[in-house]
């Protein structure tokens, strides 16, 4: 089990953090009360992570960390709309989650406080940019199709895109709010709702972290079957995203293939745990349900999908139209990556060796030898060949846990509340990077505080970086490459 995060009350917050970062990342920034700054860092050198403290001055205001550490720029910018701090000379303090048509006068996640002067002002604005030939294309947040909402307004000139700006907020759920409100048993099912294509990564970090809190140990049998049940999820959602990029390229029947092989995957999640989309399954202790019968029915389902799914894949990704559309199409490179903090696909594909497997405790991670999944170019094609690795290992990661499945039990935990004063830590590798759930109990065990990073969050800065000083027909290519989800940074 990961240990509980180290803490360190500091002075100077940026000082520290910087040196901090020379051998670590930064995992997220967070408050409580709007009084007091938290920030994690993670040092995968050594698989553990550290909180530094830092409090608040009386009129609300710190040091702003993003003009020497850019990693923290959209924390910094989601903290001061949320707890109504401000980051002194950041370079632009602009909305993430609320616009135009939802401002709420007083923070949402800061402490009632008769004190505060909450006469702070949003900026709903969007960047000017001026010049000649010049022209603005405004796209959503209504999309064609189901998905969800998102405002992108894109500069061009002639048919290069110059600017991209992004705005969501559109689906913000107070779910950060709503889990310090509900009780212990329900908090599953809102951590299962932050991302419903992710609800079975959400629901380990989850579980994770309250674990952490409650020192429970779990058995090998129930790792597995978590392991599996992540390692479903990634297939089928990585099946998914390629197929959304076949039917951008104009592949209408690669697509359908792929949908339809991935209806085998849905079967799986639900021998497995009653749910197509692996709701309702893993949970304190252990897991909800465990049948071997249903297990020789995923073996049998992942032996005949293999090579089928092998063969469109190879077809799909060998093609020379799709190398053309792809290549040097969306090019990120690795040092703003780095810069920006990029996880997973995105992160990979720029040759940045960080999967949270390969360092932290879930599942059966990470004693079981994982490949890294990785490219080097950055661009479209990259992160779509590094999810096609991700595919194939996946395969192999399914069959390996079926074949090597101990006997144990996996009965649930009957917990009814927390210890006091404690904080508990849930770091899992989605299949759209790295997720982290971070609570905070107070004197009575109650949580006061539930902190949530989805990978996405880290990643919208890349795709509007990526999609500069290229065609604007190529967007929506570069935007499935990403494949990122807007209820998980929502929140």
């Amino acid at each position: 089990m990961l240990n509980p995060p180290i803490i360190v009350n500091i002075n100077s917050l940026q000082e520290n953090l910087k040196a901090k970062l020379k051998d670590s990342k930064l995992g997220l920034i967070s408050s409580i009360s709007g009084q007091e700054l938290f920030t994690l860092i993670l040092n995968n050198n050594e698989g553990n992570a550290s909180l530094l403290i830092s409090n608040i001055e009386n009129n609300n205001t710190y040091s702003a960390l993003t003009p020497a550490i850019p990693q923290a720029h959209w924390f910094e910018r989601y903290l001061h709309e949320m707890f109504g701090i401000f980051p002194q000379n950041h370079p632009r303090l602009k909305s993430v989650i609320f616009n135009d048509l939802g401002i709420i006068d007083y923070p949402p996640l800061r402490s009632i406080d008769q004190n505060y002067q909450h006469n702070f002002q949003r900026d709903t604005s969007f960047l000017n940019i001026e010049g000649n030939d010049l022209y603005i294309v405004p796209v959503g947040p209504v999309h064609a199709g189901v998905i969800e909402p998102g405002h992108f307004r894109i500069s061009c000139v002639g048919e290069n895109i110059i600017n991209l700006e992004i705005r969501l907020g559109f689906v913000h759920r107070g779910i950060e709010k709503r889990l310090t409100q509900i009780p212990l048993t329900s908090l599953r099912f809102y951590a299962e709702s932050v991302s419903s294509d992710s609800s079975s990564a959400n629901a380990l970090a989850n579980t994770l972290a309250l674990e952490q809190m409650l020192e429970l140990n779990v058995s090998e049998r129930s790792k597995y079957l978590r392991t599996l049940a992540m390692e479903i999820e990634r297939l089928s959602m990585h099946i998914c995203d390629l197929g959304g990029m076949a039917t951008d390229l104009g592949f209408n029947t690669i697509a359908m293939e792929l949908a339809r092989l991935r209806g085998q995957v849905f079967a799986m999640g639900d021998y497995l745990t009653g749910s197509r989309y692996l709701r309702n399954f893993i949970g304190i202790g252990g897991v909800r349900k465990d049948d071997d019968l249903y297990l020789s029915k995923i073996k049998s389902l992942i032996i005949n999908l293999k090579p089928k799914l092998t063969k469109v894949i190879n077809f799909f990704i060998n093609n020379q139209n799709v190398y053309q559309r792809l290549h040097n199409v969306g090019k990120l490179s690795k040092s703003l990556a780095c810069d920006f903090n990029m996880v997973g696909v995105a992160a990979r594909a720029c040759n940045i060796a960080y999967d949270t497997r390969l360092i932290y405790d879930q599942g059966i991670y990470p004693a079981t030898i994982l490949k890294l999944a990785d490219e080097s170019a950055g661009d479209a094609l990259a992160r779509t060949k590094v999810r096609i690795k991700e595919i194939i290992t996946s395969i192999a990661l399914i069959e390996n846990v079926l074949d090597n499945i101990p006997q144990g039990t996996t009965q649930l935990a009957n917990v009814k509340c927390l210890p006091a004063n404690c904080i508990g830590l849930g770091i899992v590798e989605a299949f759209r990077g790295e997720l982290i759930h971070l609570i905070f109990s107070d004197e009575n065990g109650q949580i006061k505080r539930y902190a949530i990073k989805d990978p996405s969050f880290n990643n919208w800065t890349g795709l509007a970086i990526s999609a500069r000083n290229n065609l604007l027909a190529d967007f929506p290519i570069i935007n499935k490459s990403f494949a990122l989800s807007y209820s998980g940074h929502d929140l």
